[in-house]
């Protein structure tokens, strides 16, 4: 086996929310059918589905790396409404992080990593 990509398939609680949220986020959506879109950035890609467990979305953490930490930390300011919650960026011992929680619940570690 020679794995070119993984993708997750991340759940939502409001579907159409979710799916203006990763836009604002800067991923660009190319819907699947009506349940399910892929979002991509670059060669980024993840799956959004129409699909809620509280459980599942409450416990879901994912690492976003990025180039550039503030740019990021930016973007998110000027996403008004749409972010419910983040953490402002944050000196690790392994780089910078900002702690960014999805609709659904769903945990991204937008990270810059240290060298």
């Amino acid at each position: 086996m020679q794995p070119t990509d993984i993708r997750l398939f991340i759940p939502s609680k409001d579907f159409a929310f979710s799916q203006a949220f990763y836009q604002a986020l800067g991923f660009s959506k190319d819907p699947v059918n009506d349940q399910l879109c892929v979002f991509s950035h670059g060669e980024c890609t993840f799956f959004l589905q129409n699909f809620y467990n509280q459980a599942l979305a409450e416990n879901l953490m994912m690492q976003l790396i990025v180039k550039d930490i503030n740019a990021a930390l930016k973007q998110i300011e000027n996403m008004g409404e749409l972010v419910d919650k983040y953490e402002p960026i944050q000196q690790e011992t392994w780089g910078k992080v900002i702690y960014l929680w999805g609709p659904a619940g769903e945990l991204w570690h937008i990270t810059q990593l240290t060298g």
